[in-house]
């Protein structure tokens, strides 16, 4: 957690998408990837965000909590309730259940709607940030159409649009702040809330407004799907880097590659754990990235520490990577060396690598080759790797 990092995010995503036509949304392809995907991405690019708990249907809940895509933010999937007020309850109650969570009562909780994947980064920091100084906010846009009342099939008025305004999410508030409006009004009771901003108007809170943003989209019909998909098709850029290490082989065991352990084979010589493939992986998102190298950001030295396995810088690259407003798409790795043979270990660190960085198993293609006869590696003295890493832009 960084020193900005001071709001947590419930993303609720427990509806039945009943005005769908039988499709649930959530889980809908948009972009080769879940609805749901893309809405959590966006939420944990925000730096002022540490922690989400994803809310959804018990049906639901061990497949997002086994999902590749899953950002390294979310700490827990719980399942939800009925009505949204049920689910925002469960979330916090989840958020309590962290390990070693003592957060103040001015921390911030952010509630966003599952459905809502275009919201701009910058959004969802200026939520948080209006919040931790008001108490309360939320992101609205002013209303365009003009408004009528309508009853039994006859316009009956026409409403005063200049005082009205749409609103989104997320919806910020206090930690301490919610907790008084749930006790005041359990989540359970007989009153039902449509929106955070409801129930603490309801115990008489004042919810500051912020501007919001028209293309923070809520999917609610069939037809929302294209314009989200067109419009994340108009925004997203790609970048391609080439990382690249090599070892010589140093004293102790196991050999550390790919992010899995050979037994029996020498380990690799470095400050790290010595693993070259992840080695490479990593220096080519930050290359993608454009945020340096591998040893600029884990110099070997006393900041970097000895022996610190290399999945570990490979999540935090990840984090960085994101902050910079990108995601791995892919990567083409090839590992060369005379020894150890690596042909029926080559998908376990597939494997490995997808799940560090969040893609399905078929995004990542590993190689292997012997070196033929040549230099360090053919010689069987030591290891070297290359990758190249596909990015594509959050936002």
């Amino acid at each position: 957690m960084t020193e900005a990092a001071f709001a947590d995010a419930i993303v609720v995503a427990a509806g039945e998408s009943r005005r769908m036509d039988g499709l649930d949304k959530l889980a809908a392809d948009v972009g080769g990837r879940p609805l749901l995907a893309w809405t959590l991405e966006a939420i944990a690019a925000s730096p002022r965000v540490a922690r989400i708990v994803v809310v959804a249907t018990s049906a639901r809940v061990e497949a997002i909590r086994d999902a590749a895509w899953l950002p390294g933010k979310v700490l827990a999937v719980t399942p939800g309730g009925t009505r949204r007020q049920e689910s925002v309850a469960a979330g916090l109650a989840a958020l309590d259940r962290l390990p070693g969570d003592a957060a103040p009562d001015d921390r911030v909780i952010l509630v966003h709607d599952g459905a809502r994947p275009l919201v701009p980064v910058s959004l969802v920091s200026a939520v948080a940030d209006a919040a931790a100084a008001h108490g309360a906010a939320i992101p609205v846009v002013s209303v365009a159409e003009t408004l009528k009342r309508v009853e039994d099939g006859v316009v009956v008025a026409t409403v005063d649009r200049q005082r009205m305004a749409v609103a989104q999410t997320p919806q910020g508030v206090r930690r301490g702040l919610l907790r008084e409006a749930f006790a005041a009004h359990p989540a359970d009771g007989a009153e039902a809330f449509t929106d955070e901003a409801a129930l603490l108007e309801a115990c008489r809170i004042a919810v500051h407004a912020i501007r919001g943003d028209p293309s923070n989209l809520k999917v609610t019909l069939p037809g929302d799907l294209r314009r989200v998909e067109s419009a994340l098709a108009g925004t997203r850029s790609s970048r391609v880097g080439l990382g690249s290490d090599r070892h010589p082989f140093g004293p102790g065991r196991p050999l550390a590659i790919g992010g899995i352990e050979i037994q029996g084979a020498p380990r690799l010589h470095g400050h790290s754990d010595g693993d070259v493939a992840l080695h490479a992986v990593a220096d080519a998102l930050l290359g993608a990235a454009a945020l340096g190298d591998l040893g600029r950001v884990f110099p070997a030295d006393a900041r970097t520490p000895r022996g610190i396995a290399s999945g570990e810088l490979v999540r935090d690259i990840v984090g960085r990577v994101a902050r910079a407003g990108f995601r791995p798409v892919s990567v083409d790795l090839v590992i060369v060396g005379a020894r150890p043979r690596l042909g029926d270990r080559l998908d376990e660190i597939g494997e490995r690598v997808a799940s560090l960085l969040g893609l399905p198993a078929a995004a990542v293609n590993v190689k292997a080759s012997t070196g033929n006869l040549e230099g360090m590696e053919g010689a069987g003295r030591g290891i070297s790797a290359q990758a190249i890493a596909l990015l594509e832009s959050i936002r």
